[in-house]
This record gives structure tokens, C-alpha cells and sequence, in this order.
């Protein structure tokens, strides 16, 4: 097996010779990446590796695309591909692809190459290494025929990248053990849905129905009977609990975790990564029989997505002392009341103000969660140092006008309100453009009763504004509001506006975050700080404690929230080993 000092110690040529392969055709690539030597970490290898060819500028770029074999070409009829090339596409099944497979795989080919000029390439082996099927390539294939030129580029980039990664974790026998094992973890708890999504294919797990409840039994079976813990249960909202004591059992507690719910037709690793990541690292430690100066507790959160009833942070908010017994009336689309659910989960109601955390009795908060975000994927950096949530408030609003005849009304003498609010949306994404860390969004715009020749008389609106800090977000919300007062005032209409939510900015901890900066750095890998536009559990936590958070690159342009979200097995072991890292240093601090 090759090893990181062989690749250290070898001369230019030699290092060509012993990467060879890994860039299709492409030995510049290596000889490039020799300059940048030593490498303290197979991650930083392949991070120059994927810098040489961002140095390498546009034509060798589009050269190395091209020198990649069309999927289930002509190549792979007449066996003329590089031998990691054909054993890649006989492993996700393309030397076995049916007459009708074949024949569209050939045409969307063809389309692609027409319009981008460069064959499609794409990681066939995936995101776990053990390959892709046909009909997921296919599906892939058409998807991305839709994507702009410039960012189709750059995502067969990505892919060739994959593919290096691969071809180098095998040539020095690297096997992401512990990145499986949570990417296997979260394929397993992503087989419980909800009805009406599940036979459908779709991933939905809401507040207390039996997928939420199959969930939390298995995660209690893993806590428990795989990573464990010395105590797990399920308490009074519905949070899985899982605790590692430490060397004294009295001693404070790490807090980790993150929420196992999900938006309908979301994806496997919003939330769920979160609490995965620390219970391998837990794991890991049980293994070999060691215990911190410190206890690790692991919470799997109830609820965080607020799709079944209108609260949110149902789980966090009971640690933090913030459930408020209100929420309990209300009722779901089918007309549950929440006491209901609890009292059909078997949760006793009674015990939720217990579950209000001490702070003494804790060091702080730390969560991983997948980025949700395109940074991360654009950079191509698996790791990334949240600085901050983002403070957020939400408004649904109405502007009022008079709906009349679309033929009959003059230009002039019109009062539509849709025009009013598409104004207002133009200037919310102006203002909102000015200032890199500000964002807002009218997300939902409704003409009711609408028709194709009526000038329409209402217009339903959504705002949400977020910041890193709640001044900026508040100076965007003020102006937002006098700009929809003015529009109203010059084009003769009146409004109604809602604030339905308002969430503080929950700024990082200096000192955790520099712990997760540490145990980026020792990983090989640069620090690279960026706000979360997200809201998080973290943020409740973060009114009683100190917290700081790690994202992890998400694939497919970082989308969320979405079935295409997606994972390497790669990027989460580099992030349990960012987490194993923090524990292990904050361990030394402690003793």
C-alpha cells in the first residue's frame, strides 16, 4: 500500500508515477499538487490535489473533463478504457444495463455533449464508494442537463474529484470505517416515514407519529446495545437521551445532539448527522474501555421543524426551561391536539418542566449539522466553522387593493395589489443584496381567487429576514416595513402585516469555536468561518449555555430539505474525527 511519507519523500517523477490514474489521463494534476509537499494528512493531499487543478485555469480544466470516458459509451464496448475506469463502470452495473437503459443512456449523452461541449461525467461509484445503480445515473443525468453551463463545469469538477478520492483512499488502503458506519446509520433510520410519504419513497417524520416513535427506538437501540452509553432513554416531549459518564460520574457534561424530525420529502441528514457523529465517537470510546474527565451527553431532539403543529424547538426548548404548556392545545391538520399525542405516545406531561437543564452542570453545547447550503460544495471544503445563527423574524402580510376588470381598467387607474407586492419583493432583494451578511425572502405570494382577467384586488405575502446579528436584521426589517408603507401610500392600497416569529442571533462562543477550529487544523484541513442561515437547535441552547457548531459539505449544490441531499462517506469521517479531536482536547483541558 502506498503510504503519506512514500508520497512525502518521493521525487516529482516518481510522485506522477505513483498518482497515476487517479486524474483520467491528467498527470499535471500531481505534478502539480508536488510543490505544495509535505502533507500532514491524506485530507490535505487530496485538498491540493483539488487545488492543483483550480490553479490550473480553464482550458486545462475543460482538457481534464474531457479526458473522461462517456458512461456506457463506446469505450466500454470496445474495452478501451483505464482499468479503474472500466472496473468503476462495471460496479454500478453499466456493463449491465438493459437495451432500453443503454439506448437513453446514449441519448442523453449526446444532448449533454451538445450543450455543454464536455462529456458528463459523475462519480459512479457514490457517495458511499459502493456504486451507484442505472437508473439513479440516469436520473442524475437528466437532472443536470438543466444546470447552467458555468456550474455544470464546476460539478463535473466535484465529481472528478470524487472519483480521485476513491481511487486514492484504495491505493493507501484508506477506509472511512467510521464514516460508514454513520452514513450506513442514517440509511437505516431513513426506512421509517411517515404514511401517505412512504409508499411514495419519500422521507417524512413528524412530531410523535409512529415513524417519530420507530426512530426513537432505534436510536435507543444503538445508544444502548452498540455505542454503549450508560444511560439511555426517551423522556417527557419525545428526546432520545443518551449519557457516557466520565471518569467521575458527577462531573460536568458535554451536551450534543441535534433533531431527528423532518420537513415532508426532506432529506436523511438534516439533524440526524448530529446526533449520529458524537454516538460513533461515543462508540469508539466504549470500545476502548475510556473514559473523559467529562460525561457526554447525546440528545436526539423530538422536534425542531415545526411541521406538525405551528411551535418549534419543542425538544431543545424543553431543556432550555422554554416549553411553553400553551402549545399543548394545539391541534394538527387531522384536528390532534398535541396533549393528545403525548398521552398516545406514552409520554407523561407532568414531567416536562423537569427536563429544564442546569447549566452548572454543563461545559457547554456543540453540534454538527450538514451545512444545508451551497458554500461549503462551492469551495470544496468538507469542513466548515459556524461563527454565528443567524437572528431571524418571519411576517405573513396582505396588501389590500380593488379587483376589477383586466380589459376595462385603464393603466392608470389601477389599485393591484400583486404589482405592490412584487415592487416590495424587488427592494426586499435589494436591500437585502446590499450587505453580505443579510438575507430575505418572500417566500410566498398569493393572489386569492385569482383570474387571468381580473387586476387583482389582494395579495397574500410571506417575509423572512435573517442576520448575524439582530441590529442588522431589525434595520432590513424597518426598512422593509416603511418601503411596503410607501409603495401602499403612492399606489392608493393598505396592508396588514404579521410578525409570526423572532429569533435572537446566537453567536458562537469564542472559545468553542476555537476548539472546533483546532480540531479542524489538526485534521490537515484550512478554517474556513461562515454564518448559518439555518435556525438550529443550538440556538436554544444557546440561551443557557455556551455553544459553537461544525457544518459539513452537503452534495448536489448543498441542497436540503430535499431528497437530493447527500453525503461522502469521506466528509463524515473527516467529521467524527473532527469531533473525536474536540473531545480528546477538551479531555486535556480538563485534566
Amino acid at each position: 500500500m502506498l503510504t503519506l511519507d512514500q508520497i512525502n519523500t518521493a521525487t516529482p517523477d516518481a510522485l506522477v508515477a505513483l498518482l497515476d490514474g487517479l486524474y483520467e489521463h491528467s498527470p499535471w494534476v500531481a505534478r502539480d499538487a508536488a510543490a505544495r509537499r509535505p502533507f500532514a494528512s491524506l485530507a490535505q493531499l487530496k485538498l491540493e490535489l483539488n487545488e492543483a487543478v483550480k490553479r490550473a485555469g480553464r482550458e486545462a480544466t475543460l482538457a481534464l473533463i474531457r479526458a473522461h470516458p462517456e458512461l456506457a459509451g463506446q469505450a466500454l464496448t470496445d474495452e478501451t478504457l483505464t482499468d479503474a475506469s472500466r472496473s468503476e463502470q462495471h460496479q454500478a452495473g453499466l456493463t449491465a444495463c438493459t437495451p432500453e437503459q443503454r439506448e437513453r443512456l446514449r441519448q442523453l449523452n449526446a444532448d449533454y455533449q451538445a450543450r455543454f461541449g464536455f462529456p458528463f461525467v459523475l462519480a459512479v461509484r457514490g457517495p458511499r464508494g459502493l456504486g451507484l445503480d442505472s437508473a439513479e445515473i440516469i436520473a442524475t443525468l437528466e437532472r443536470r442537463l438543466d444546470n447552467h453551463p458555468d456550474f455544470e463545469l464546476a460539478e463535473s469538477l466535484r465529481n472528478i474529484h470524487r472519483i480521485a478520492e476513491i481511487r486514492l483512499d484504495e491505493r493507501v488502503g484508506h477506509t472511512p470505517v467510521l464514516g460508514n458506519r454513520v452514513w450506513d446509520w442514517a440509511e437505516e433510520l431513513a426506512t421509517h416515514s411517515d404514511p401517505g410519504y412512504a409508499e411514495r419513497g419519500e422521507l417524512t417524520v413528524t412530531y410523535l407519529t409512529d415513524a417519530h416513535g420507530a426512530c426513537a427506538r432505534q436510536l435507543c437501540d444503538w445508544m444502548r446495545d452498540d455505542c454503549g452509553f450508560d444511560e439511555v432513554g426517551i423522556d417527557a416531549v419525545g428526546n432520545v437521551v443518551g449519557v457516557y459518564h466520565g471518569t467521575d460520574r458527577g462531573a460536568k457534561r458535554l451536551l450534543t445532539g441535534s433533531h431527528y424530525d423532518t420537513v415532508r420529502n426532506g432529506g436523511k441528514y438534516d439533524g440526524r448527522l448530529g446526533i449520529l457523529v458524537p454516538m460513533a465517537c461515543v462508540r469508539e470510546l466504549h470500545r476502548q474501555g475510556r473514559r473523559l474527565p467529562f460525561g457526554i451527553e447525546v440528545v436526539g431532539f423530538a422536534e425542531e421543524e415545526g411541521q406538525r403543529y405551528k411551535a418549534v424547538f419543542l425538544g431543545s426548548g424543553a431543556l432550555t426551561g422554554h416549553f411553553d404548556l400553551r402549545w399543548l392545545d394545539q391541534r394538527d391538520a387531522q384536528g390532534i391536539a398535541m396533549r393528545e399525542a403525548m398521552a398516545a405516545a406514552g409520554l407523561r406531561i407532568a414531567d416536562i418542566p423537569g427536563l429544564r437543564r442546569n447549566p452548572a452542570g454543563y461545559l457547554g453545547f456543540v453540534e454538527v449539522h450538514i451545512e444545508q447550503g451551497p458554500v461549503l460544495n462551492e469551495i470544496d471544503l468538507p469542513l466548515g466553522i459556524v461563527t454565528s445563527i443567524n437572528g431571524s423574524v418571519r411576517c405573513l402580510g396582505e396588501i389590500i387593493g380593488v379587483a376589477s376588470h383586466a380589459g376595462t381598467t385603464p393603466m392608470d387607474r389601477r389599485r393591484d395589489a400583486a404589482t405592490a407586492a412584487a415592487e416590495l419583493a424587488l427592494f426586499v432583494e435589494k436591500r437585502a443584496g446590499a450587505l453580505p451578511e443579510l438575507v430575505a425572502t418572500m417566500g410566498m405570494l398569493e393572489v386569492p381567487s385569482g383570474s387571468i382577467n381580473v387586476v387583482p384586488g389582494r395579495c397574500r405575502f410571506s417575509l423572512d429576514i435573517r442576520a448575524t446579528t439582530d441590529a442588522v436584521r431589525d434595520a432590513c426589517d424597518a426598512d422593509v416595513r416603511a418601503e411596503l408603507q410607501r409603495i401602499c401610500e403612492r399606489r392608493g392600497l393598505h396592508y396588514r402585516l404579521e410578525e409570526t416569529m423572532r429569533a435572537a442571533a446566537a453567536p458562537s462562543a469564542p472559545d468553542w469555536q476555537q476548539r472546533w477550529e483546532g480540531a479542524v487544523t489538526a485534521l490537515g484541513l484550512p478554517v474556513h468561518r461562515m454564518p448559518s442561515g439555518a435556525g438550529h437547535d443550538a440556538m436554544k441552547l444557546h440561551e443557557t449555555m455556551p455553544q459553537a457548531m461544525l457544518f459539513m459539505r452537503g452534495l448536489n449544490a448543498g441542497i436540503s430539505h430535499n431528497p437530493l441531499e447527500s453525503i461522502t462517506n469521506d466528509d463524515t469521517e473527516l467529521c467524527v474525527q473532527a469531533f473525536a479531536r474536540l473531545i480528546e482536547d477538551l479531555g486535556e483541558e480538563q485534566s
